[in-house]
């Protein structure tokens, strides 16, 4: 049970609301055991007897209170469920999207959005039906048999034995459900994965000819799917078999000795009915439970897929940082001292291997060297996604280790060579470096990047829409639109990663144009390929194979002749 206490908890939030849905639920069933009461009363004075109406009346008095009762235990119920589920959804998203980049490394995006559907949906009938039925039935099912040994005690003792005797096997294969019920999840969370990646790259997909390749791939995931699904049918096929074969068997069983007492004349043919009665709200209350226990184990089977992401641990939070004299802190140079590092999934691999610089205030820097050489992997470090490294990074001397994750992240701007663009429009792109800007503020970013003019042609403007990941943009509006995003962040660090490597001539100028107005005044690193970019850069660091081979200004590197140089004859006429 403790794998499941996140869950618990999510459920106790609203106890107030459940113990409104328990006085409905309580309620109704002592009106359903009402009901025996009224028809054995009716049987036993006879039909023609003056008390006729007054009992029919009762019984229809009854229907009425218990109609309302069950849909005011409905509504609370299903609106309990559907809050808890909400709750869970929103909880999990804001702790997931707080996790580091490792979090990541062995979990598909598809798993975690079939977990935020399908497993909550699991959760959802939990807490709003199955709980219900579970405590209905079982208030049924010990008030009929209260109520049944009232009216005959040995009948009610043979049934009590024959129910006893069915729990085992009920127990036994509701294990069974919660294992299968837990792979078939697994394998719905595949299929969702693997949808989701081939229509994230239908473009390739198509380029290559693969649809045929991709649709045998998805057919037999699904066809995993199905198998698993159909071993967890069968589990629970079995379970209801065996609980209505064993309950209501008994139930027959004990109305025929039922029918030879009242042969006899110790049962009146009204305390029969009665007893009928109950024994069939008993056995039905006993077959929804074993139902219910199925839905159970399948809903513990996904709260422990769920736990595994509640579980995770986020990043510190902190948003504002003070240094000695109350004033906010502010990041001015960056230092790494020695530093090694290796990816979680393969810690025998060094990517960094004894890295050392400075970034001076307001200077521009450059990271340039052949692919893998960990230029990427700085800026992993830099932004603190990483935190298992040797040797020290420093901003403005005070450790990396020491400031909060979102502080360092609010002081740096990054523009990647491939810029997330959102499916929202152009306005609300830009506005993504700074929530609060006002459009004026936008569209001065955008001009200072040289993006009103393409946004300006949109058929909306501003306010159009750019598509899944912006693409209705060619790659150098989607890297202006980032940069517009960065200047209106207005961050002292600027980090850009190869931000023009894949864009033609034409929108390579553009681009730099925006960058001569975002450079200025900030402490900035750039890793490049295109070495005209970074030729008046104060600073380039060379890297190859995770160390720092040589560093200084462009014209002290040719000189050097060493792999600066070597890159540089490939791209320029030396």
């Amino acid at each position: 049970m403790k794998k499941n206490n996140l869950l618990i908890n999510f459920l106790s939030r609203y106890k107030y609301y459940w113990c409104a849905a328990l006085f409905l639920l309580v309620f109704a069933a002592l009106v359903t055991l009402a009901v025996p009461i009224a028809f054995r009363e009716l049987i036993d004075a006879g039909l023609s007897d003056e008390s006729v109406d007054k009992n029919f009346m009762l019984l229809f008095l009854l229907a009425i209170l218990l109609g309302l009762l069950v849909s005011a235990r409905f509504y609370m119920m299903s609106m309990i469920g559907e809050r808890v589920v909400a709750d869970l959804r929103k909880e999990i998203f804001s702790r997931v999207i707080k996790n580091p980049p490792v979090f990541f490394e062995s979990l598909k995006i598809g798993e975690v959005l079939s977990r935020l559907t399908t497993d909550t949906s699991l959760v959802q009938t939990l807490a709003g039906s199955s709980i219900s039925i579970a405590l209905r039935s079982f208030i049924l099912l010990f008030g009929s048999l209260i109520m049944m040994m009232f009216t005959s005690p040995n009948l009610s003792i043979i049934i009590i034995a024959l129910m006893l005797l069915t729990i085992s096997p009920l127990i036994f294969f509701g294990k069974k459900v919660r294992k299968t019920s837990r792979d078939n999840q697994d394998k719905i969370a595949d299929i969702s994965s693997q949808a989701g990646e081939v229509l994230d790259s239908i473009s390739t997909v198509q380029s290559f000819v693969r649809e045929g390749y991709e649709g045998k791939r998805f057919s037999k995931a699904v066809e995993n799917a199905f198998l698993s699904a159909r071993l967890r049918i069968l589990s629970r096929s079995l379970l209801t078999v065996l609980a209505v074969t064993f309950i209501f068997g008994g139930v027959v069983f004990v109305l025929w000795l039922g029918a030879k007492n009242v042969s006899s004349g110790r049962l009146s043919f009204g305390e029969l009915t009665q007893f009928v009665f109950y024994a069939v709200f008993m056995a039905g209350s006993f077959a929804a439970l074993a139902e219910v226990w199925g839905d159970l184990q399948r809903a513990l089977g996904a709260s422990e897929r769920l736990n595994e992401l509640l579980g995770g641990k986020g990043e510190e939070n902190n948003r504002a940082l003070l240094n000695n004299n109350g004033v906010t802190f502010k990041i001015k140079n960056i230092k790494f001292v020695n530093v090694d590092f290796s990816y979680p999934a393969f810690p025998e691999k060094k990517v960094l291997n004894q890295v050392s610089f400075t970034l001076d205030e307001g200077s521009m820097n450059a990271l340039v060297g052949p692919s893998g050489a960990g230029k990427s992997t700085v800026f992993m470090v830099l932004l603190g996604f990483y935190k298992s490294l040797k040797g020290e990074i420093t901003f403005s001397d005070r450790d990396i280790s020491t400031l909060p994750v979102n502080f360092i992240r609010e002081s740096v701007s990054v523009v990647s060579q491939n810029p997330s663009i959102f499916s929202a429009s152009a306005m609300d792109n830009i506005r993504y470096g700074k929530l609060e800007a006002s459009d004026e503020e936008v569209i001065l970013a955008a001009k200072a990047a040289n993006a009103h003019g393409f946004i300006s042609e949109l058929q909306e403007g501003y306010q159009s829409f750019l598509g899944q990941k912006g693409v209705r943009l060619s790659g150098g509006q989607r890297q202006r639109i980032a940069i517009a995003r960065a200047l209106l962040k207005n961050s002292s660090i600027l980090l850009l990663d190869e931000a023009t490597s894949s864009l033609d001539s034409k929108s390579e100028a553009e681009v730099q144009k925006g960058l001569e107005k975002l450079l200025p005044g900030r402490t900035s690193l750039v890793i490049a390929h295109r070495l005209a970019t970074v030729r008046r850069a104060d600073k380039i660091i060379v890297m190859d194979k995770g160390k720092i081979v040589e560093s200084g200004k462009h014209d002290f590197l040719i000189k050097n002749n060493g792999l600066y140089s070597k890159l540089a004859a490939f791209q320029f006429e030396i």
